[in-house]
């Protein structure tokens, strides 16, 4: 990926600017400079037929507990060895891509209402498998829940909390124009839950249906990703026998500044194929694509 290029004036800590982008592209930034105005909404049903059966087997072979959410994120980061500009991101008005991949996702330390929860962030490689990023998604999660301290990112969101309301203004204010010209220390960007690849949400496991949930004006994330739970439909086929499906819903919100709108369609197709053809995501890719310079 990025990480091979020399750095060169106007790159960022965690990515490079992209300078070869045409006219249009540039300009969109300074059309549409917050994220919000740049929103895309996308809703679609995946039959889980094909995923289901692999899953078990899997669970089987000793991979437990391994489900929808390691899927969506593996199909997501082989949607970028293919298509690297959905890596892509926007601050200060200019576009870039990312070094790496970074997924970020909330935790709750226990499915009870008074639980704290906080945020993960963890990074793969365009060549990861499901496998891959089921190892490291349970790693991340499993030294959440099994500590009672703060992770990096509760230790800057309680610091900054303590101040006086009009400090904790100024501050977010001082953040916004370091995050505009890239001066935010790569430590702090190790830690935000707003500076990354992708959030996702499984909402399935608070038993409710997907949302479009918004992504935010501050920091560098271009794409949330929502599903929920598991449901059946019962379909007529071509012998008009009734037959039993199951889905789940997604819901996206995506950034159209990092690319157009033919480029995520393409994208989301290749999410639909991958559901449809799983077993891909057991192996690494045999190719993996970079971005323009």
């Amino acid at each position: 990926m990025a990480t091979a290029r020399r750095r060169r004036m106007g790159d960022r800590k965690e990515g490079r600017l992209l300078r070869s982008l045409p006219g249009f592209a540039k300009f969109i930034p300074f059309i549409m400079p917050q994220r919000n105005d740049r929103f895309i909404h996308y809703e679609e049903s995946f039959e889980v037929t094909e995923l289901d059966r692999m899953l078990r087997k899997l669970r089987v072979e000793g991979y437990k507990g391994i489900g929808i959410l390691h899927f969506l994120i593996a199909a997501y980061i082989r949607g970028i060895s293919r298509l690297p500009g959905v890596n892509r991101f926007v601050v200060g008005r200019r576009i870039y891509a990312r070094d790496n991949i970074e997924v970020v996702m909330t935790v709750k330390r226990a499915l009870t209402v008074d639980a704290t929860e906080t945020t993960i962030k963890v990074v793969f490689e365009p060549t990861d498998t499901v496998l891959d990023v089921y190892r490291k998604m349970n790693e991340k999660i499993e030294e959440i829940k099994s500590s009672e301290e703060n992770n990096g990112t509760e230790d800057v969101a309680d610091f900054i909390a303590r101040l006086p309301r009009f400090l904790i203004r100024f501050a977010i204010a001082i953040l916004r124009v370091m995050d505009y010209f890239g001066w935010i220390p790569k430590s702090l960007l190790d830690v935000s839950p707003f500076h990354g690849s992708m959030i996702i949400t499984d909402l399935g496991s608070l038993r409710i249906g997907p949302v479009y949930h918004h992504i935010y004006n501050f920091g560098t994330l271009p794409t949330f990703i929502a599903f929920g739970a598991k449901r059946h439909a019962y379909e007529i086929n071509r012998r008009g026998e009734v037959e039993d499906h199951k889905y789940i819903d997604c819901k996206f919100v995506l950034d159209e500044g990092i690319v157009d709108g033919h480029y995520w369609a393409q994208f989301l197709q290749a999410y639909r194929y991958m559901f449809a053809h799983p077993d891909m995501l057991v192996s690494p890719p045999s190719k993996v694509y970079e971005d323009i310079v």
